[in-house]
């Protein structure tokens, strides 16, 4: 089958339609062939199952355990642990929507790939920009992405043997960053928008999305982001999904234009709280998200019986295993015929775009790369530890495993980002 024939065929299966001028999520997915590869995360499974991606045999000698299918260098970040009702603040993977029992070399290399797709990105956008400072910033250069890749594996196998000596567990986190680090920023940003925190009533989740000075409170009104719901659709939701919450239902609207690989699935956000006037940081917001089936599991049906689960309860699992202290509110529900994922939106939500870790000084001249890689790596490893909290197979297969490994995973995630380019080129040429 040819190549354009196979993303059309690709296409009409996963979005329902050819790729399209018009579509929410294409139009997000054209805009560079790192969102690319975010929208199509199935993709890369199928080129797997089909042999087009083929890693070495002993690839597979790793136990499987709970991966996040789509990992990459922007799904990850810092968040509020246990959702809106924690007070500390964790840099961690942030998007478990294509959670399942899998291979942790999946995730890996997914990840590899995605830090050639960043280096393309921050270049992209200084090319296309208006913005003077940012064209003006030091570039990571391609030819250091190998350096950065390769640090990336070799922290998760040393977070590996670091757990075998008893150093790190289930309980371990990232939860600070010393000034010199690329992500030192970005974490003061995030613990000023904890509750307490400096920023809380500007740029928590809670108030970018809520109008905290209307009596009751209600979302804003922004019609490039909330829909409202019809009363009768409103209604329902409020009594389906009572129940789920600590708190009144005050109001709720439908998101939009929210994720990429999920940006046509529908979503709705609940605002909870007192039904009586409260202080601000006694409400926060609930997302019920509809749930598709993980992007492995379209190709690689017989992994474990614990991906026969429905989607949303697949998530919730692995979403629950794969963090140190859960979401207080997580949960699945079937809603009209469809499984809906209930979550907590963290108040202290930080992420981080491909321009935050390839452009600028710290990025580009001082190993700031390599340090986002290498932090990334070891919340991975964490996540993927907590998979099996009975023993240390996972870990010592790991270490015996990855190192003869990593230069071809690194070759084959360098030559699939080229793929990449060229599947996103051939999308744009094919859309209507």
């Amino acid at each position: 089958m040819s190549r354009e024939k196979l993303l059309s065929t690709y296409f009409n299966r996963h979005d329902g339609c050819e790729p399209s001028l018009s579509l929410g999520k294409h139009v997000k997915m054209a805009s560079s062939p790192f969102h690319f590869f975010r929208g199509a995360a199935p993709l890369m499974y199928r080129d797997i199952f089909d042999g087009l991606i083929a890693f070495p045999d002993t690839t597979y000698d790793i136990p499987v355990t709970t991966i996040i299918g789509d990992c990459h260098t922007s799904n990850f970040g810092f968040l509020s642990e246990e959702g809106s009702h924690g007070e500390t603040l964790v840099f961690s993977p942030n998007d478990f929507d294509d959670a399942c029992v899998g291979h942790a070399t999946w995730d890996l290399f997914r990840y590899l790939v995605s830090m050639a797709l960043a280096q393309h990105a921050g270049q992209q956008l200084q090319e296309t920009t208006d913005d003077l400072t940012m064209r003006q910033k030091p570039l990571v250069h391609a030819e250091d992405v190998r350096a950065a890749q390769s640090s990336f594996v070799q922290q998760y196998i040393l977070t590996c043997e670091a757990s075998l000596r008893g150093e790190n567990n289930s309980q371990s986190a990232l939860t600070k960053f010393k000034q010199d680090h690329i992500l030192h920023k970005r974490w003061q940003k995030g613990l000023q928008r904890l509750v307490g925190g400096s920023a809380f009533n500007l740029k928590s989740s809670l108030a970018k999305s809520v109008d905290l000075t209307a009596y009751p409170l209600r979302f804003k009104s922004d019609p490039l982001k909330f829909e409202p719901i019809h009363n009768d659709i409103k209604a329902n939701l409020i009594s389906q999904f009572r129940s789920y919450v600590d708190d009144d239902i005050i109001d709720c609207v439908e998101r939009l234009d929210a994720g990429t690989g999920s940006n046509n699935l529908k979503r709705y956000y609940l605002l909870v709280g007192p039904r009586t006037q409260a202080p601000i940081e006694l409400y926060h917001i609930v997302e019920v998200k509809q749930q598709t089936i993980a992007a492995p599991l379209h190709y690689f049906t017989e992994m474990s019986p614990v991906n026969r689960l429905n989607p949303a309860h697949l998530t919730v699992n692995c979403q629950r295993k794969m963090q140190r202290r859960p979401d207080l509110i997580i949960d699945d529900a079937l809603w009209q015929g469809v499984h809906w994922l209930v979550r907590s939106r963290h108040h202290a939500r930080v992420g981080i775009d491909p321009e935050h870790i390839v452009l600028g000084k710290r990025a580009a001249q001082k190993q700031g790369f390599s340090q986002y890689a290498q932090s990334c790596a070891e919340v991975l490893g964490y996540a993927h530890m907590r998979g099996d909290r009975r023993s240390m197979s996972f870990q010592q297969a790991c270490i015996e495993t990855l190192p003869p490994l990593c230069d071809t995973l690194i070759e084959l995630a360098n030559n699939y980002a080229q793929q990449v380019k060229s599947d996103w080129a051939l999308f744009k040429s094919l859309r209507k």
